[in-house]
């Protein structure tokens, strides 16, 4: 029994229907069974796609066929991606924001949802960690925030973005990419960044309202696309890759892999997380130089806590506790040394 959709839906069920069937054709009797609608209203959807982009393909007594898909974020080429429950299910695309943080934010205050995604294919004031700007050069990257309700007193927030980090670095790497998580929120190719986290949040001393996790990753943009002072520590996928991402894709990937993550870790606790972080950083096993606001610490990383806290053995043999700093690598990464 057919049930009742918007016209939107309906354009992405069409899209998904079509994404199923690859090469295939499918046909338009097919269609108006699936969606409960007339052949006609099925052409009408499919000559909407066609406005917006959509390059499909159509043959009497064979059916349609997608042949192209625009290079957008929107949940029209999202949806039919996605393998979530709820994380990207709600989708609020932008053509151009201030960032995507500030936004979910205003979102989650007015009562979003857990699992409410913004996304922009322009950021003009993109945030970094520590004050920094994120460069957001449009429509070729990933900047996403995602409205996160979890049960969690505050002190545990921070342990989400290993949450993001290991479902990105995990996401990177089945596209093709060698990535390794630098503590505590960057990923890296090679050794240079590709990716960003930065974690806000609201909460109570008892509880947490929500967390804003915002994600900015250089998927297609080439070396012309950075300022000249970070053409020698960035990079993006393409770069690495030598051929171009599809956003839409890869997005999907990456939010059904941190749906994934974050069911674990909320059932099951920390523990998994911390593990395959380790696995996957590039910062434990080499000599460090961390940077806080108020002082600099050389030393050895050597461990995460069970917090996430990076463990630094000094040259005078003590292990430092660092919640928050920027991290410098020193030399490759060698074999740990036990505690």
């Amino acid at each position: 029994m057919a049930v009742e959709t918007t016209e939107q839906t309906q354009e992405e069920l069409i899209l998904g229907f079509l994404s199923e069937s690859g090469d295939d054709y499918t046909s338009g009797e097919a269609l108006s069974g699936k969606l409960g609608l007339s052949r006609t209203a099925v052409w009408k959807r499919v000559e909407a796609l066609r406005t917006k982009g959509y390059r499909i393909e159509a043959i009497p007594a064979r059916g349609y066929r997608l042949v192209e898909v625009p290079d957008r974020l929107t949940s029209l080429e999202v949806a039919p991606l996605l393998g979530t429950r709820d994380l990207g299910r709600t989708l609020h695309h932008h053509a151009v924001v201030g960032s995507t943080n500030e936004v979910a934010f205003r979102l989650a205050q007015d009562g979003a949802e857990h699992g409410e995604v913004v996304v922009a294919e322009q950021q003009t004031s993109g945030k970094g960690r520590r004050g920094r700007a994120w460069v957001s050069p449009p429509g070729l990257n990933l900047y996403f925030s995602a409205i996160l309700r979890p049960e969690l007193p505050p002190q545990r927030a921070p342990e989400l973005t290993l949450v993001a980090a290991v479902a990105l670095a995990e996401n990177l790497r089945e596209f093709g990419a060698d990535a390794a998580i630098k503590w505590p929120n960057d990923v890296q190719i090679s050794g240079r960044k590709v990716a960003g986290i930065l974690t806000e949040l609201s909460a109570e001393p008892e509880r947490v309202h929500f967390v804003i996790v915002g994600v900015g990753v250089n998927l297609n943009c080439q070396v012309e696309h950075f300022p000249e002072e970070l053409r020698e520590t960035a990079t993006s996928v393409s770069l690495a890759r030598g051929e171009k991402v599809h956003r839409a894709q890869f997005a999907a990937g990456l939010w059904t892999r941190m749906e994934e993550w974050l069911d674990l870790y909320l059932e099951t606790g920390f523990d998994a997380v911390r593990a395959r972080w380790k696995e996957l950083s590039s910062t434990l096993g080499q000599d460090v130089l961390v940077r806080t606001d108020r002082s600099e610490l050389r030393g050895y990383a050597v461990d995460i806590d069970p917090s996430g806290a990076l463990l630094v053995r000094t040259e005078a043999g003590q292990v430092e506790r660092v919640l928050a700093g920027d991290v410098e690598q020193l030399r490759p990464r060698q074999p740990q040394r036990p505690l």
